[in-house]
């Protein structure tokens, strides 16, 4: 194999990883989309659930304040 055929497959081999690694990037990419938007939609159900939390937490306080009426404390 002359020289000229060696560089021109060497070449090809560049283009051809490099074409790889461009569709591993775009691939990468649209998965750090994705699990940036699950996060997103976790972070939003977990101040959700803080929220209703919170508001049993207030539930219960007024019950046992009620209670402890009742019992006369």
């Amino acid at each position: 194999m002359d020289l000229l055929a060696k560089l021109n497959e060497k070449i090809e081999n560049l283009i051809k990883n490099y074409e790889e690694l461009q569709k591993e990037n775009e691939e990468l990419k649209i998965e750090l989309e994705n699990t940036k938007n699950l996060l997103e939609q976790k972070d939003a159900e977990l101040l959700e659930c803080k929220e209703n939390m919170a508001l049993k937490e207030l539930e219960l306080e007024e019950v046992v304040a009620k209670i402890e009426a009742i019992l006369g404390k």
